[in-house]
């Protein structure tokens, strides 16, 4: 119920106002049936505007910290949270990604939308990274059709370290629907895991026009806290098209 109210009484209207959103695409989410919307991230602001945009619910994942804060502020992140369809999920442990999954995976099986952000991390510096293979289990297990959604100028409202975003036009495009129908009962072979994900990491390609480089985004991040003087920039490749990427798998 505090979902619907915030996004059509008590939040939605004045972001929809002040942030006039330009979206292309939107009829490519379907209006029943299990979802995954699979959106590129380079921005905090990602999560508000995707269920802002979206007519159904959507569910995303956040760290159980976010829930967890004492006082007014916390209070207000928990109600925030609560209210975008965020579901906490304790990272502690070496369980986090599985614990993640599993939430999603519920979503799905009730016949709801998850968004998953496949890079698993904001993108440090705008660029498109490498997907995690979470989606594409997500996918081979639920079933579920993947929508590719773009975001393409978050990062300009909204930049990393910067608590009040700026007032702008948020620019998405939601791509067709991808189905992965054709490797059912392959759940786990990672060779089709890495295909799924290479065919929706190269939809994500294609709609953000953003050049694709194929590390992990998080490893990316790690070595340049570790190696602070040692600028650390991999070349952009692009990830490979859907028919080429079925043909890894030996």
């Amino acid at each position: 119920m505090f979902y619907w109210l915030l996004k059509y009484v008590v939040l939605g209207p004045l972001l929809k106002l002040l942030f006039r959103p330009d979206v292309t695409g939107l009829h490519n989410v379907p209006a029943s049936g299990p979802v995954i919307l699979a959106c590129n991230h380079l921005s905090f602001s990602d999560s508000i505007f995707t269920p802002l945009i979206v007519r159904r619910r959507v569910t995303f994942v956040a760290k159980a910290e976010y829930f967890t804060g004492k006082g007014i502020k916390g209070w207000l992140m928990r109600q925030f949270f609560s209210g975008t369809g965020t579901v906490p999920v304790d990272r502690s442990g070496g369980r986090a990604a599985q614990a993640a999954l599993d939430t999603l995976l519920r979503v799905l099986r009730e016949g709801g939308v998850a968004g998953i952000y496949p890079e698993g991390t904001r993108s440090p510096d705008g660029r498109l990274y490498r997907g995690k293979t979470g989606v594409a289990r997500l996918a081979l297990e639920s079933g579920a059709l993947v929508v590719p959604v773009a975001l393409l100028n978050t990062d300009e409202i909204q930049p990393t370290g910067k608590l009040i975003p700026s007032v702008k036009r948020v620019r998405m495009r939601f791509g067709a629907p991808l189905d992965f129908s054709r490797y059912a009962g392959e759940k786990g072979d990672r060779f089709v895991e890495r295909a799924v994900t290479d065919e929706i990491m190269y939809e994500l390609m294609t709609l953000t026009g953003r050049p694709y480089v194929d590390v992990y985004a998080a490893k990316l991040k790690t070595s340049v806290e570790v190696q602070p003087q040692t600028e650390t920039r991999p070349t952009a490749t692009p990830p490979s098209p859907p028919a080429a990427a079925e043909q890894k798998r030996p």
